[in-house]
């Protein structure tokens, strides 16, 4: 065991949640991919590709608050980093992250950050369609497998990047996402997207949550997206849903509060080889755990579960401040101390891929 498995396995054992011991400074940059897929998601038809990194820094660089909404009145508080800092010496795990539908990498930084801080790369991304800087679109919404695409796509930059890319070791990879995030990493590790299966589930369970429309989306309703599904252009590139968008080397995969687990093949989830590691909120009305984190739990041959009492979905969001608590919808359900939860994660994370990596 290397000092950083015992470091992070000792974290773990206490009480199940804790909160990890600065082991040092941390980064952050930022870089723009160029894709296909991004243009045909994004609103405007952009082709970019926003990637976020978040690493070991060296020396003591001066870290300031990673926050959302205005300067004076932030909503969210997702961490500390220091920008573009330099990189802590040698070579680094690597965890390629997905946010969940209509998120953002920036409202994830709470744990990216936090793995970075034990000592890995972060690679995130701003998924094009699906992302809260940018309008939502019935492209991004539709074309779930692109998801993968985008993580493979911010790799690839990360990797030829002159600065970035000498402190990644590729031969140990994982992958992490939360909500949408947790089954765009189910697919970046070999499962396969099947959108017969959910549209099958959903006219037998009109009443799950995981048919609903979503909040950021309200209109996108499932009969809304089959119609969508019809249109040609959409339908040929539809056809290519269940093809194989695995990143080569992925060696364990850990999602919270997966969503959308109905839209991939059950014999996919059966056969993958990866260890995955799911944490579950009990009170989740948003990705309803029967329909989808239990579900891949009871499919997946190498899968732990974890389910948190009390704890919803949005939970699991960057910090609500005082004041969204009393304005924003999304933290007005939350019953549980995040930081608790967020410690939960960060120990079960960690120390899962220090097993692992």
């Amino acid at each position: 065991m290397t000092a950083r498995t015992l470091l992070i396995a000792l974290a773990a054992a206490s009480l199940g949640v804790c909160t990890l011991a600065r082991a040092g400074a941390v980064g952050e940059t930022h870089r723009v991919a160029h894709t296909p897929s991004a243009a045909l998601r994004d609103a405007q038809h952009r082709d970019e590709l926003r990637i976020t990194v978040w690493y070991p820094a060296a020396g003591n660089p001066a870290e300031t608050p990673l926050q959302i909404g205005p300067p004076e009145q932030p909503l969210f508080d997702a961490g500390r980093a220091a920008a573009d800092a330099p990189f802590a010496p040698g070579r680094h795990p690597v965890i390629l992250f997905s946010h969940g539908f209509g998120g953002s990498a920036r409202i994830m930084a709470w744990f990216g950050t936090a793995l970075a801080r034990a000592g890995d790369v972060v690679i995130a991304v701003d998924h094009p369609g699906t992302n809260a800087r940018d309008p939502v679109t019935m492209a991004g919404s539709l074309l779930v497998w692109d998801r993968a695409v985008d993580l493979r796509a911010a790799l690839d930059a990360a990797g030829a990047d002159a600065r970035i890319g000498p402190h990644l070791d590729m031969r140990r990879l994982g992958v992490a996402g939360f909500s949408m995030g947790g089954f765009t990493a189910l697919v970046s590790a070999g499962a396969r997207v099947d959108l017969d299966h959910i549209i099958r589930f959903c006219q037998s369970h009109a009443a799950d949550a995981t048919c609903a429309a979503q909040a950021e989306a309200p209109d996108q309703t499932m009969a809304a997206r089959e119609q969508a599904l019809k249109a040609p252009a959409m339908a040929a590139l539809a056809k290519h849903a269940g093809d194989d968008y695995a990143i080569p080397g992925i060696r364990a995969v850990f999602v919270m509060a997966p969503g959308g687990i109905e839209a991939l093949a059950p014999a996919s989830l059966r056969t993958l080889a990866t260890p995955v590691s799911i944490l579950l909120g009990a009170a989740d009305p948003v990705a309803p755990p029967a329909s989808n984190g239990k579900l891949a739990a009871t499919l997946l041959p190498h899968a732990t579960l974890k389910t948190l009492p009390g704890v919803g979905h949005y939970d699991f969001l960057a910090d609500c401040t005082a004041l969204a608590q009393r304005q924003e919808p999304l933290c007005r359900h939350i019953r549980v101390l995040q930081q608790q939860t967020h410690a939960t994660a960060i120990a079960t994370a960690e120390a899962f891929f220090a097993s692992h990596l």
